[in-house]
């Protein structure tokens, strides 16, 4: 394993172990709105804090950018870890056993590697460019459906844009027509994850930050996924829209729900 990926492995499990004591203990912690549908806990500062501690002391020169406390560290660095401590803040304030934490690694602003681990599943989801992508240790691939039918999306609703919500309407309309079912968990770093093990077929969402996707993409990727942008392209992590999944359900994707143009190159 990448001696990173271990450090990141250490810091997820700390965290998580964090998050496992206080679900269902809202006596135990505040909880602030940040803007509308957009909640913080004392906890996830907790775990942010837990995380950021052992990564800089095992990587002084590193930077980390996390969701609630922004960049520390070394503002200049070469890597820069980005950092989701409690994905699905909303499912753990309400006591919904489904969130995660994430911690991605960038090298001059390229993925590097991924960790996700869902506490409650007691599943670590991991990878590094190059190494392949695994579940507890076993190998990871993405499903090998080769079209929408019968296929199992998950995606979300835009609440933080909901001036994106008409639109949203006419993408979910068409994602019922063209699949089996839709899902939406609350929690994109895990429904990242299940495409990369097979669970979901494909995934799409707007508006997601850094620290949403930071550790799923490279997971998604060595599981022999793709991510792209609602155009096909790989703008994804500038507007945070995203469509992924394997080649086939992601050039479907594109071209029955998203109106991509032509996204043949992408099964080359």
């Amino acid at each position: 394993m990448h001696p990173m990926l271990n450090i990141a492995v250490r810091a997820a499990r700390a965290a998580g172990n964090i998050i496992a004591r206080n679900l269902g203990h809202t006596e135990l912690f505040s909880v602030e709105e940040k803007r509308k549908d957009d909640l913080v806990t004392d906890i996830d500062k907790e775990c942010e804090s837990t995380i950021t501690n052992l990564l800089l002391r095992s990587y002084r020169d590193h930077a980390v950018l996390g969701e609630e406390g922004g960049i520390q560290g070394n503002k200049d660095a070469e890597y820069q870890w980005v950092i989701d401590p409690i994905d699905g803040t909303t499912n753990f304030v309400k006591g919904i056993p489904h969130v995660a934490v994430s911690i991605g690694l960038r090298r001059r602003g390229a993925p590097l590697l991924g960790v996700v681990f869902d506490p409650f599943a007691n599943e670590m989801f991991t990878a590094a460019r190059g190494e392949g992508a695994g579940l507890n240790g076993q190998r990871i691939r993405v499903s090998d459906r080769r079209t929408l039918d019968g296929s199992i999306v998950a995606t979300a609703y835009p609440v933080r844009y909901r001036e994106r919500m008409g639109a949203f309407f006419e993408l979910s309309r068409r994602l019922v027509d063209n699949t089996a079912d839709i899902r939406r968990s609350g929690c994109a770093s895990l429904d990242l994850c299940y495409v990369a093990c097979g669970r979901f077929d494909g995934y799409l969402e707007q508006g997601l930050k850094p620290w949403d996707f930071a550790a799923g993409e490279v997971i998604v990727r060595e599981a022999g996924g793709l991510i792209t942008d609602f155009a096909g392209e790989d703008g994804y992590r500038k507007s945070g829209n995203i469509v992924s999944g394997n080649p086939y359900v992601v050039k479907s994707l594109l071209t029955k729900v998203c109106n991509a143009p032509d996204v043949d190159p992408l099964l080359k």
